[in-house]
């Protein structure tokens, strides 16, 4: 069921409602200037899936437009008492006065319960649960989210706090569960409420420090030791990183949810997670390109992004996307169904930018394909001339890409002649390893070897000949 209210002056809002059967969540968002009406509804869209994916259902939806979000509760005041109504609340911020009753009221009820014979007629069905969350669309401080829950008496969580929490729910490696655990403390920290008994000092231990306080220290302590950990973690990844430095480095990069992992397992054949949900995978995977290559290209799927991703889990993840960073190749993975793929484009661009990986070379994949009309097809051609268009299901569009992938990397090889003596043979793994023989043949000073491979690599394999 669906319901439009009359607009009050230049405001507007929106609010659409489905019975609920169990405890669900209403999502809140306001529009204000500068974001038009499909933007506002793409984002309100996004933020169902988000719940969706952290296990709620999304039986309502209030909008508002304002020029600016209320500084107290977000919602204008008689959006606020609507909220409420939903969630059955009493939409009063502040402490409500217990409302005295008549005398005559109170003899009237008084006798109605003494009466020994009078039967309570239970009703046939009990009225759904209230939904138990309100989620807003926006970043909102923690004396919002408190005047909101006084109002709806209904747990509120902002868009940061839902994408922190799936990550916390969705971080499988150690480094990954770090890196959540730490942003998920930069969160919450300033969300830490004063209990009944605050203002009492400890003994002890802690002496001098309310409880809130205490708390507070333990995060702060416990997000140094965090970085500490990072930290010996980002120099092993660094050190890996270099083993792989001469190897060219595909990295796959884009939006949640738009078919990367599913690339990902198509073009290496490896066992990557896939799943129709937002942030189904947060930590970096590199295979080789198979069929394999000589030299190996290695593949790589970085986290997905999402609009407004919270910036300290950007900086958290930071060490993650250096793959993307120090890729040869990004290809960023669009999906071409989604009405709001450019805007999504632009949030990828946006996060690279912030790592300094916009010189990267890169190529744009229009994923998806099969789920788009042929007009639509024509129009994208038509805008984007250079992407390349596929579907991850379409063999034929996968050997295309793999084509596409191996000829860049063939357009930057060189090629180069060396003489290995007899004495060196031990050498000869790491040629084959990381360039491509072409011709071996033989003399009386070693094995002569044709190879073609990327300058980098013939330059080192030439040091160590001459070294050796």
């Amino acid at each position: 069921m669906a319901m439009t209210a009359d607009s009050h002056g230049a405001e507007e809002r929106r609010i659409s409602r489905t019975v609920p059967h169990v405890a669900g969540a209403i999502l809140v968002g306001v529009q204000t200037p500068g974001v038009d009406d499909d933007a506002h509804a793409a984002s309100l869209a996004e933020l169902g899936r988000l719940a969706n994916t952290l296990g709620h259902e999304v039986v309502g939806t209030i909008s508002q437009k304002r020029d600016e979000l209320d500084g107290a509760t977000v919602l204008g005041k008689g959006r606020l008492e609507e909220l409420a109504a939903i969630t059955g609340g009493t939409g009063v911020v502040g402490p409500v006065a217990h409302v005295r009753q008549s005398k005559a009221r109170e003899r009237f009820e008084g006798a109605d319960r003494k009466k020994p014979n009078v039967e309570q007629i239970e009703p046939d069905l009990e009225p759904p649960p209230k939904p138990a969350f309100v989620i807003v669309d926006h970043d909102i401080s923690p004396n919002q989210a408190r005047n909101i829950e006084r109002a709806t008496g209904a747990q509120v969580l902002d868009r940061t706090g839902v994408i922190v929490e799936i990550f916390h729910r969705h971080a499988h490696s150690r480094e990954a569960r770090l890196q959540v655990e730490m942003a998920r403390l930069k969160y919450i920290g300033p969300r830490l409420r004063e209990s009944s008994s605050a203002g009492e000092r400890r003994q002890g231990y802690g002496a001098g420090e309310s409880d809130l306080e205490l708390e507070r220290r333990k995060i702060r302590d416990r997000i140094a030791e965090l970085k500490e950990q990072l930290e010996a973690i980002r120099r092993d990844s660094d050190h890996r990183r270099d083993a792989r430095r001469d190897q060219p480095r595909v990295a796959l990069v884009g939006y949640t949810n738009a078919g990367k992992s599913s690339l990902m397992q198509a073009l290496t054949d490896g066992e990557v997670l896939v799943a129709d949900k937002l942030f189904a995978t947060l930590d970096t995977t590199v295979r080789a390109l198979q069929p394999e290559t000589k030299p190996r290209i290695l593949v790589s799927d970085t986290v997905g992004f999402i609009k407004k991703l919270p910036h300290d889990l950007v900086v958290s993840f930071r060490s993650t996307l250096a793959e993307a960073l120090e890729a040869s190749l990004l290809l960023f993975v669009v999906d071409a169904s989604d009405p709001t793929y450019e805007s999504q484009l632009e949030v990828t661009h946006n996060v690279l930018r912030e790592i300094g990986a916009e010189i990267v070379p890169s190529r744009l994949l229009l994923n998806k394909i099969d789920r788009v009309s042929e007009a639509d097809r024509t129009t994208l051609r038509a805008k984007h001339p250079d992407a390349i268009l596929l579907s991850a299901r379409s063999p034929a569009d996968l050997a295309a890409l793999r084509e596409t992938i191996t000829t860049f990397f063939e357009v930057a090889m060189v090629e180069e002649e060396f003489v290995v003596p007899y004495a060196k043979q031990g050498m000869l793994s790491d040629v084959y390893q990381h360039a491509h023989v072409l011709s071996e043949t033989y003399d009386a000073t070693g094995r002569i070897i044709k190879v073609r491979g990327f300058p980098g690599v013939i330059a080192r394999l030439r040091r160590t000949l001459s070294l050796s």
